[in-house]
């Protein structure tokens, strides 16, 4: 039977990291690292997108100084 691979990894590979990081962390501590990433992820996209839209106004800027 194969098995879906994430970031090649396996099932087993997959149970026993998540196990891991529920002994460092303890089982009350996870949600308040998803809320961070979560967070981060967003904050992440958000200036991704800033950043694009910089770059489109300064290319019509200049666009707008040949004229």
């Amino acid at each position: 039977m194969i098995q879906p691979m994430v970031f090649g990894l396996g099932g087993w590979e997959i149970l026993i990291i998540a196990l891991v990081v529920l002994l460092i962390f303890g089982g009350k501590k996870i949600p308040e690292l998803m809320k961070g990433l979560g967070k981060g992820v967003r904050n992440f996209k958000e200036g991704i997108k800033e950043d694009d839209s910089d770059a489109g106004r300064q290319i019509t800027d200049k666009k707008e100084e040949d004229k």
